[in-house]
């Protein structure tokens, strides 16, 4: 049985969302919940909170044993970027890109 959480429009660029999101690919959820725990950077925190909804979805399943769930996939896509302007020297202005990502986790029953 799979028990799956989406988070829409987080403000963590996807191509860091997905240098964390490796590091928990295949790991027990407890240990993958200490991984992204202790990572210092600001996308663990947003995967901690995807995995902590996959969880507790999986705990309303009925049925599922929530101890032997494993991080079956995680899927950071890119959300739409928000488009700021910076001013620079001399009147000119730059582009600025605010990337947002879309992160799916996929819990199922397996081993490790």
């Amino acid at each position: 049985m799979e028990s799956k959480a989406i988070a829409k429009f987080q403000r963590v660029s996807p191509r860091k969302a997905r240098l964390v999101a490796r590091n928990v690919v295949g790991k027990a959820v407890e240990d993958a919940m200490n991984i992204l725990r202790f990572t210092p950077n600001k996308p663990a925190g947003v995967l901690l909170n995807v995995v902590k909804s996959a969880l507790a979805n999986a705990s309303n399943l009925g049925g599922v044993d929530v101890d032997a769930l494993v991080v079956k996939e995680v899927v950071v896509n890119e959300g739409p970027s928000w488009k700021r302007f910076m001013p620079r020297a001399q009147g000119r202005a730059t582009k600025i890109h605010k990337r947002t990502s879309h992160i799916t986790v996929i819990l199922a029953e397996g081993q490790e």
